[in-house]
Formats: C-alpha cells, structure tokens, sequence
C-alpha cells in the first residue's frame, strides 16, 4: 500500500477553535491518519502531520486548505514565521512503497483542484516546480503576503502556477513535492535576537554556512530562537547542527537553552544522532528493538491502549467509546454470522458501524489533540479560552451509531443458538453503558 506523508502549514497558532476545525476536516476523511499537530502562538502558525495514500490525503488537504481559507485573514496576521497564505505551504512526502513521482503527481493534482474549486492561487514548488527558481520556497514566499498582493498581477515573476493572479485575505498557496524535512528550533539563554540572527547567518547555506541549512534569527517566547529547516538530514543531521550552534553561542558569550522538534522526525536522523554521541562501534538500526517488534508482528493499527495511558493532549473519554463500540460491533458481526445467509443483512450493516465508530475515534483523538495543544501554548501566557461546539461533533455521530447497534444486537439475540445468545445478551450492557458514557456530552 503506497503511503505519502502530507505536513500542511497554516498561518494560525493562536486560536485553538480554528486549529480544531481545520483539523476536523481532514481527520474526517476516511483512510488519513492525524500523527501530530504542532501550533506555535509566537509563530502564530500550526504544522499538521497527516499519512494516508495518495488520493484521501490529497481529498483531506484539500478539505484543510478551505477550512482555513474561511476562517483566516491575512489582512491581520501577525507572528514571526514567513507566510503568504493562510494555508501557507503543503508539501507531499512519499513513504512506503511510494515514490517522489507519486507524491509530485498528487501535489500537481491538488494544485489544480484548489485553483478550480476553491479559486485560489497556487505556486508548485520542490520536485513538483515547473520553474526551476521554484524548487526552492524561500524564492516563492520572498516579501511575504505584502509584496505578493502588490505583484500578483503585475510582476510576471510572480504568476501562479494555477489559479488567479489576485491575492485575497486568504493569500495564495505553495503546494509541493519533497523528501524529508526537519523543522528544528534551538533557543539561547539570552533575549538578544542579534545573536541568533549572527548564528542563523554563519548555518545557513545561503551564507556560506552548512549544506542543506534555512535559518532564520528570532525572538520568541522572550528567547533568541535559532529557527531552522534541514532539507537533507543525511547529509546534515541535527546533531552536527546542534554542535556548531553551540560553538556559535559560546563566541556571543552565551548558549543553547533547549531545543524543538516541529512537526515530527524520521527516526534515521536521531539513531545517527545516537551513535555519534554514544560512539557506538559496529552499531545497527536492527539493533533498535521497536521497529523490529514493529517489523516481526506487523500491526498496522495504532496502539490505541498506549495512546490513551499517555500523558498530555490526545485520546479521552469519547475515543476511548468509540473504539470499544468498535469492538463491540466486531463480535456482532461475528454473531450475526452463525445465521448464515438469514444474517447477512446484520453482519453488514455491524461491520460498516464499526468502521464509523473507529473513524470518529480517531477524528475526536485528532480533533482534542489539535485544540489542546493550541490551549497548553496559549495557557503559559495567562490565556483563557472556551470549549467550541467542534469537540462535540465526534461524541454526537456515535451516539446513532451505538443506538443502532444496540437494535442490532437486540433484534438478533432471539434467534442465535444458546451461546451465541448469551454473548449476544452480554452486549447489551455494554452498549448501554457507553451510550450513557456519552450522554453528558
């Protein structure tokens, strides 16, 4: 099965119930997996990691970049990240068993599907540039919203690839084709931003610094950020970037505080990491035990009991119900099998409620991520927010479902064998009892 990663960027960090939506809509579509969501209100921007094949992500990208298209005005944007667009860059990224011809082929077919359906425009960038000034984004997002709303139209330069040659309050959009990137940010014990910017300066590339470095001096959370993008990881990794940051600081006379991930990492990258720290002779991966578990007993679900028990925004109550509803349904179909053709009706209609209830079990474990880790970064500042309708849309899709499955369960009972029965009988208190779960809800 071809598996792309899709990392979507969107110019909002400071409001969680926006953060939510755009993520409920992509969530929604069937087939696309939510990974991570990192929102930054100094940013003021959110990096969503979703995974899927090819045509559903593209479908559920799409579904995101309206959502925020609706609810983002770049006409009052501020934060200290580059943008141009309120859904500011999509890149495609092929992982299993797909290739970079693939992801280019899917970020080309989105690109024109934003351009028709939603009328925006869009500049292809990375692999799928069809300028070769384009493959690089800095050269696509120079000037920010400000300088392209003034030379959309004008500057031949600046032509969309598809779509209007206008800029609305939703700005334009980069929708691309690359291999892996690591946004990587180190903070200082200063609040001078001249140091980081003198740091970012001796990196980067684009200054005669480390190849395959993007970096960009700022003041965040009252910090010197050193904000980074490594686009080639092997050649290279963070840690050798972490080592010449720290001799960088120690010159300006202070030094790293900690570091951050945005978005998330391959882990190739921290292994290296390990080994050259560690110097660790004759080292393999095999030698890591997880993606060998991982390997011998291929499960490609998600461990739904190792999200729940860990700390911080993600599973609760109402994902917790709907997997175990999920469940519940998995036996009915089993029951309703013992009756052979006089059961197939129920044996259908339970497998597809129990498909709907683990997608809304992973749309609400998306959906409570997203908004709460907008809330946990706003909270360090004092904020106060309010619960949005959003986080209830989850809880009230299950509920028909699970009423359904309990007139399933009721209607079958009667005419299964004696154990079967029994079983049958034994549901329906379970049902019941997560239906009340949801009631407060």
């Amino acid at each position: 099965m071809p598996l792309l990663e899709c990392v979507p960027n969107f110019s909002e960090g400071r409001r969680p119930e926006v953060v939510a939506a755009i993520v409920r809509t992509m969530a929604q579509v069937p087939g696309v997996r939510v990974l991570d969501v990192h929102s930054d209100p100094d940013h003021n921007r959110s990096v969503v990691t979703l995974v899927g094949e090819p045509e559903p992500l593209q479908e559920a990208a799409l579904r995101g970049i309206a959502e925020a298209a609706r609810r983002i005005d770049l006409t009052r944007h501020q934060g200290q990240h580059p943008f141009i667009g309120a859904a500011d860059v999509v890149p495609f990224v092929p992982l299993e068993d797909a290739s970079m011809a693939m992801a280019v082929e899917t970020a080309v077919a989105l690109a024109r599907r934003v351009a028709q359906e939603l009328e925006l425009p869009v500049y292809l960038y990375g692999y799928a540039a069809r300028r070769p000034e384009r493959r690089n984004l800095a050269v696509i997002r120079r000037g920010g919203y400000a300088r392209l709303r003034e030379t959309i139209a004008t500057d031949a330069s600046r032509t969309p690839d598809f779509g209007p040659a206008r800029l609305g309050p939703a700005g334009a959009v980069v929708i691309g084709a690359r291999d892996f990137l690591i946004a990587y940010n180190v903070y200082l014990e200063t609040d001078d931003v001249q140091v980081a910017k003198a740091i970012a300066r001796k990196i980067r590339e684009s200054s005669g610094g480390l190849p395959h470095v993007k970096a960009l001096g700022l003041l965040v959370k009252g910090r010197a950020q050193v904000s980074m993008n490594l686009t080639d990881f092997r050649v290279t990794p963070p840690h050798v970037v972490m080592a010449r940051i720290r001799e960088e600081a120690a010159r300006h006379g202070t030094r790293v505080l900690h570091s951050e991930l945005v978005g998330m990492i391959p882990q190739e990258a921290l292994w290296v990491a390990a080994r050259e720290y560690l110097q660790l002779e004759a080292f393999t991966f095999d030698q890591v035990l997880e993606p060998r578990v991982c390997r011998v007993f291929h499960r490609p679900s998600q461990d739904v009991l190792y999200r729940l028990s860990r700390p911080g925004p993600g599973p609760a109550l109402v994902t917790l119900v709907g997997y175990n509803a999920a469940l519940a349904a998995a036996l009915v179909v089993k029951l309703a099998s013992t009756l052979g053709s006089e059961g197939a009706a129920a044996r259908n209609r339970a497998q597809e409620i129990g498909e709907r209830l683990r997608h809304w079990a992973e749309v609400d474990a998306a959906v409570l991520r997203a908004y709460w880790e907008v809330v946990r970064k706003l909270g360090e500042a004092g904020a106060d927010v309010e619960v949005p309708p959003v986080l209830l849309q989850a809880p009230r899709a299950m509920r028909p479902l699970l009423e359904e499955l309990e007139a399933l369960v009721n209607d079958l009972a009667p005419r299964l064998k004696p154990g079967p029965r029994q079983d049958a009988e034994g549901l329906l208190p379970l049902l019941q009892g997560l239906r009340g779960a949801l009631a407060s809800l």
